[in-house]
C-alpha cells in the first residue's frame, strides 16, 4: 500500500476508510484489508477514533457487498439463458444454495480472496437477499473486529501483521481448492464404480 494512501487515511479519517472498504468489496484493488489493519493501528495511536472508524468501515463494506450481490442478481437471467440447461450449472446452483451461508460468512474474513465471486454467485443463483445480508453482516463484523483489532493490538507493527495475514490467506485458499479438488475426484470415482 502506498504511503500516499496511508497519508490520506490519516488526513480524511473514518469516511475514507469506509469508502476504501466499499471499493474493496466491489473488487477494486485498493488494499482494503491493509487499510483496515492500518486503521486499527492508527486508532491505537489516537489518530482515528476506533468506534466511528469501525462503524463507518462496516457500513462501507456491507454497502459494497450489497452492490456486488446486486450485480449478480441482475445478471441472473442472462446466466440462466446461457447456462440454464446445463446439468453442471443446475448442480452448482443447488450445491451453492446448500452451503451459501457458510461461504458468505467465511469469505468475509477468512478466505477474502473469493468474497466478490461469492457475492456475484449468491446474487446470480437466486439466494435470498435477506439471508445474504445476515451472513454478510456477521462476517463483516468479524472481519472488522479481527483485522482492525490486530492492527490496534500490534500498533506500529501492523505491516508485519498484514504480511502474515496475506500469506496465510493465500495458503488457506490453496488448501481449500486442493480439498475441493480431492472431494470432486472421490465423488467421480464413486460414480464410476457404481456404473
Amino acid at each position: 500500500m502506498s504511503d500516499f494512501l496511508l497519508t490520506q487515511v490519516i488526513n480524511y479519517g473514518s469516511p475514507l476508510v469506509g469508502l476504501i472498504l466499499m471499493l474493496g468489496a466491489l473488487g477494486l484493488p485498493v488494499g482494503a484489508s491493509a487499510v483496515l489493519i492500518a486503521a486499527g493501528a492508527f486508532s491505537q495511536q489516537g489518530i482515528l477514533s476506533w468506534p466511528s472508524t469501525a462503524l463507518i468501515g462496516l457500513a462501507g463494506a456491507i454497502l459494497g457487498d450489497m452492490f456486488s450481490f446486486g450485480m449478480g442478481h441482475y445478471a441472473k437471467d442472462a446466466m440462466q439463458r446461457r447456462f440454464g440447461k446445463s446439468p453442471t450449472w443446475r448442480n452448482a446452483r443447488i450445491s451453492f444454495q446448500k452451503q451459501a451461508g457458510l461461504a458468505i460468512f467465511f469469505t468475509r474474513w477468512l478466505i477474502t480472496a473469493i468474497a466478490i465471486p461469492t457475492n456475484l454467485i449468491a446474487g446470480g443463483s437466486g439466494y435470498k437477499f435477506t439471508r445474504f445480508l445476515i451472513y454478510d453482516i456477521s462476517g463483516e463484523i468479524m472481519w472488522i473486529l479481527l483485522y482492525g483489532g490486530l492492527g490496534y493490538w500490534f500498533g506500529s507493527q501492523w505491516e508485519l501483521v498484514y504480511d502474515f495475514i496475506s500469506n496465510f490467506g493465500g495458503v488457506l485458499l490453496g488448501l481449500v481448492l486442493v480439498g475441493f479438488g480431492i472431494r470432486e475426484v472421490i465423488k467421480r470415482q464413486g460414480k464410476i464404480k457404481k456404473s
